[in-house]
């Protein structure tokens, strides 16, 4: 296992020095996505092709995270959402499901040993109450410490499901319309889509404009489906492991040559 983790983290170096030299395929730098999100897909199916445990593609895949989160910096990308772990998740076996959160957590304390330096802002989505007490009080200190930032926010869908946020947003708003008020009457003012947005995980972080998917599969898989109405979406065959800033780049260059219109006619 370490010696595979080596062999990947000198790829990805050898893929970011090659971009150095200007061999990399040239984006607009004034036309970045604000906000890119990722559903993190196919660790376990480039781990099983390789003959590993499903576990090992986990362990490879965290170390795509922290290449393509610190590109994401590097190049001026405003957000980073990735899909970490969704309420479906917990179908997987014990032992996966412990080794995606040991990683999580392994991640965790060294961001917070980092995070001066990084200057990454770092919010966690989804319901976490189900955490170990550990993971949990770890996300509230990193939380905490990387509201002081500037840089990329990286927003970590973990247990995290779209249909279930958008009920819990609904409860909430009813909460506050209806159930606070003693006279069991709505308060004054219509429910705008602006309104309901302020009640879901991403209250206050821009919708995003371009989702990406890697793995082959072309679907959301319940990831974002309030925010994702006008995103842009790029597919590919490329599982996570693999997924190199070389292919963000082609992400990005696709998404570019999009004609974003909103519904409007030109």
């Amino acid at each position: 296992m370490i010696k595979l983790l080596n062999k990947v983290k000198a790829n990805k170096s050898k893929s970011k020095f090659i971009k150095q030299n200007g061999k990399r395929a040239h984006w607009d730098p004034e036309k970045l996505p604000v906000h890119i999100a990722i559903i993190m897909d196919g660790n376990g199916r480039w781990a099983t092709g390789r003959g590993l445990p499903r576990t090992a593609g986990h362990a490879v895949g965290a170390e795509t995270f922290r290449h393509i989160a610190t590109y994401c910096k590097d190049i001026g990308i405003e957000y980073l959402t990735t899909y970490a772990f969704s309420t479906e998740n917990w179908k997987r076996t014990a032992d996966e499901i412990a080794t995606i959160m040991g990683l999580l957590e392994k991640y965790l304390y060294e961001s917070l040993e980092k995070m001066e330096r990084d200057k990454v802002k770092m919010k966690f989505l989804g319901d976490v109450s189900v955490l170990s007490p550990k993971l949990r009080n770890l996300i509230v200190e990193t939380e905490e410490l990387s509201k002081k930032f500037d840089g990329v926010q990286v927003n970590v869908c973990l247990n995290y499901g779209s249909r279930n946020e958008i009920i819990r947003a609904a409860e909430k708003y009813a909460a506050e319309r209806y159930d606070a008020n003693p006279n069991n009457e709505a308060l004054t003012g219509p429910l705008t889509e602006e309104t309901f947005s302020k009640y879901l995980y991403t209250a206050d972080i821009p919708d995003p404009d371009l989702i990406i998917r890697p793995s082959g599969e072309m679907r959301l898989s319940n990831f974002l489906l309030w925010q994702a109405a006008y995103s842009e979406y790029y597919f590919t065959d490329t599982l996570w492991p693999d997924f190199t800033e070389r292919e963000l780049d082609h992400a990005i260059i696709n998404y570019q040559a999009r004609d974003r219109r909103y519904g409007n006619a030109r």
